[in-house]
């Protein structure tokens, strides 16, 4: 998989990788503070400082809010259905009868003050304001689910970031050495102590290292560009992670129980309680579909009055034609085409696909959790077998540099212990950028918050 966000990082073979596109696979989760959105120079960034932005500034959140607010809308619509209607009518007529005997051209108009009022509608009126209630709380749990997915893509892409800026340093040393290499060849070789075929050896894995690290500061700024496009920043703006350092004491902590992690993700998964209450809104749109088959009653008023031409004084006519009524109207269905039938069992279709929706999400919540302890944990295992491989690397390249000084080795030799050595550091840099990465995770299933920082309680017991 391209993306943390998968739990992996890509390996070209085995667990040591020899080109920074390694460094793809580190995904999307950090946080964000607000600073300005474009700037001359390079602004240091914590995870904190991300998060706190992209609460502001982040498009999808934007749009999530404004569906939020539409849906606070829908629900005072829905509880002013019970207050009455009251509307003001007023019509103009002018009637041309040329072949009357009588007056062939006339006006005649009307004024009326009407009122209405729902009395029973079979309980549509009280299920829709308790079903929009629902639907704001839903829109609620939509935008706090968007807010923690984008500080959980926010985290994996600061993360990537810190991991391909110090890749670059290993590429950097490595590139350091390999021309010094090369530069002590082009000696040797011009005192006749090296065959050109050794000195293109040196030179070529020279330009290799050289070529790696071009990659790894191309792969670091994409990933730059991946956190500008999360904090939705302009194609100018220059910004700079804060480093955060970890220990091995840190990065080989203790993992929680598996099982009490997975309850506390269930527990505080904003999606599962979005869901629930889908569920229970289905509930009354059931009782809204049903609905149609109950009478419906309602009470109306009104005053009104009206003038016609040609006729007497206009304001004594208008007093002569005032009218009042007050009426009382029953409505009882009898055949509807299926109307509410069919409204019933789409109420309920989507009330069962709402509960398939819950334990969907339940089987991906523990799929979820279980790959991030299975990798996390394998990548503590490969941090440990790292830590000792880059030791035994760090001596065997040494002595290969000592006895190639002195002509003992080959170049063959020299340039193996100088690649293992480089295998070594980034084995041992991704087991720790993995490891860090899935205890973090692991926190945010089982509390919803999610940060760099560790405390001394997070530390555990040796595992």
């Amino acid at each position: 998989m391209e993306k943390l966000i998968s739990t992996k990082i890509l390996l070209p073979t085995g667990h040591a990788f020899c080109s920074m596109t390694v460094i793809t696979t580190v995904c999307l989760f950090c946080g964000m503070i607000i600073l300005p959105a474009t700037t001359a120079n390079a602004d240091t960034w914590t995870y904190a400082d991300c998060v706190n932005y992209a609460r502001e500034h982040n498009i999808s959140l934007q749009k999530s809010r404004i569906s939020e607010e539409t849906a606070s809308y829908d629900l005072e619509e829905a509880q002013a259905q019970w207050q009455p209607s009251l509307d003001f009518a007023t019509s103009h007529n002018y009637v041309n009868a040329p072949f009357s005997n009588g007056d062939r051209n006339a006006y005649n108009s009307s004024y009326g003050l009407n009122a209405g009022w729902t009395v029973w509608n079979g309980g549509v009126r009280e299920n829709t304001i308790k079903r929009d209630k629902l639907q704001t709380e839903i829109a609620r749990l939509n935008t706090g689910d968007i807010l923690r997915s984008l500080e959980t893509d926010l985290l994996q892409v600061y993360i990537n970031i810190l991991y391909a800026k110090e890749a670059i340093g290993i590429y950097e040393e490595a590139e350091k050495v390999s021309l010094a290499q090369a530069d002590r060849g082009k000696q040797l070789m011009e005192a006749g102590k090296m065959s050109r075929v050794d000195y293109a050896r040196l030179q070529s894995q020279y330009e290799q290292d050289h070529y790696s690290l071009v990659n790894a500061q191309t792969t670091y700024d994409s990933r730059r560009m991946e956190l500008k496009k999360l904090l939705e920043l302009g194609i100018d703006a220059d910004i700079d992670l804060a480093d955060v350092m970890w220990t091995a004491e840190q990065v080989l902590a203790t993992l929680p129980p598996i099982d009490e992690s997975y309850r506390l993700a269930v527990a505080t998964d904003l999606k599962i309680r979005g869901l629930e209450k889908e569920m229970e809104s289905s509930e009354y749109d059931v009782a809204i579909a049903k609905a149609g088959r109950a009478p419906k009653i309602a009470l109306n008023a009104g005053v009104g009055t009206g003038y016609y031409a040609p006729g007497g004084n206009f304001g004594t006519g208008l007093k002569q034609a005032v009218n009042e009524q007050i009426g009382l109207s029953l409505s009882i269905p009898i055949f509807d085409n299926k109307k509410t039938k069919t409204a019933t069992a789409r109420a309920r279709a989507q009330q069962l696909n709402a509960q398939l929706d819950i334990d969907q999400r339940q089987t991906e919540l523990a799929q979820t959790v279980e790959n991030w302890y299975i990798d996390t944990r394998s990548a503590q295992a490969r941090f440990i077998a790292a830590q000792s491989n880059l030791e035994s690397a760090k001596l065997s390249d040494e002595l290969c540099n000592e006895q190639f000084a002195i002509g003992y080795v080959n170049t063959v030799e020299l340039m193996t212990a100088h690649n293992t050595l480089i295998e070594a550091q980034h084995s041992l840099l991704q087991a720790k950028y993995m490891a860090m990465l899935g205890q973090k995770m692991i926190k945010f299933y089982r509390t919803a918050e999610c940060d760099l920082r560790i405390r001394n309680e997070e530390l555990g017991m040796r595992n």
